[in-house]
């Protein structure tokens, strides 16, 4: 029997974007917690079909601790409904809220998780484009919480040799080249994830500014990362390696996947910290 809306109670709204919104639910008849994500058709162009589409295939066809697991999805009244693990342990932008920054052990730790799930998307040609905390999952507000890549709405697949041009993302985690409306590739997420281990190990983001202007102008007219110097003087120099690495302006220049992947940093273990 096909599930649909109808076996899902659904409890409250924990997030919403301008084409979705998401809510607790629960599971009928188990009474097992879900998330629902529901996609509202009418508000997508093409582009965000094809990424509802790349979605709804990429996680059908994964099952890894550090990816949102996909239990089912179906269409009803106007919407598809992606039916997903509940992650009782919030977001990563709550948990630094919360915590403020973090060790370096602990940001090393959401570093391993991190490029473990990137390691399948990159594996399926797939950019994520909104790579940010608030669409980094924790499983549990336990310290031995599992980390999970979530919100997939702005993902594309890129063969090698290919790039996207849609500018897309959250301007304070966007890579200058998106900014900037130039074509890119993967080497974009790979500034996010820098601007996600920075906001870590500070307690928030390398560059601000109002608007994408203000963001890309403050990128430009920085000649080193604004690490505070509460902690500078504390930093394994492998850590500040990397975390300069993924933020190069030059994408060229950036780290890739894999040598973020193989980085010493995430390697081996930090003795004393």
């Amino acid at each position: 029997m096909e599930l649909g809306k109808q076996c899902y109670l659904f409890r409250s709204k924990i997030g919403e974007g301008s084409f979705s919104a998401v809510w607790r639910a629960q599971q009928r008849p188990s009474g097992e917690d879900v998330a629902v994500k529901q996609v509202f058709l009418s508000k997508l162009n093409p582009h965000l079909k094809a990424s509802l589409d790349c979605e709804i295939n990429f996680l059908s066809s994964v099952n890894h601790p550090n990816i949102i697991r996909l239990l089912h999805f179906f269409q009803d009244d106007g919407c598809v409904y992606l039916v997903l693990e509940f992650c009782a342990g919030g977001n990563l932008s709550s948990y630094i809220q919360t915590h403020g920054r973090v060790q370096q052990q602990t940001a090393r730790k959401f570093m391993q998780q991190l490029g473990s799930g990137l390691k399948v998307l990159h594996s399926h040609g797939i950019i994520h484009r909104d790579l940010k905390p608030e669409n980094i999952l924790l499983s549990s507000h336990d310290g031995d919480a599992v980390l999970k890549i979530a919100d997939f709405g702005l993902s594309r697949t890129v063969r090698p040799g290919e790039y996207a041009e849609t500018v897309c993302g959250s301007p304070l985690y966007m890579a200058p080249e998106v900014l900037r409306f130039q074509r890119y590739d993967y080497k974009a997420d790979m500034w996010s994830v820098g601007a996600i281990l920075f906001e870590l190990l500070n307690g928030y983001p390398p560059f601000n500014g109002r608007n994408n202007v203000q963001v890309l102008k403050n990128i430009r007219s920085c000649t080193c990362l604004p690490f505070s110097q509460l902690i500078l003087s504390g930093l394994d120099p492998d850590c500040l390696d990397i975390c300069s690495r993924l933020l190069c302006l030059n994408p060229v220049e950036r780290l890739s996947f894999d040598e973020f992947y193989w980085h010493s940093f995430l390697q081996r273990k930090l003795v004393g910290r």
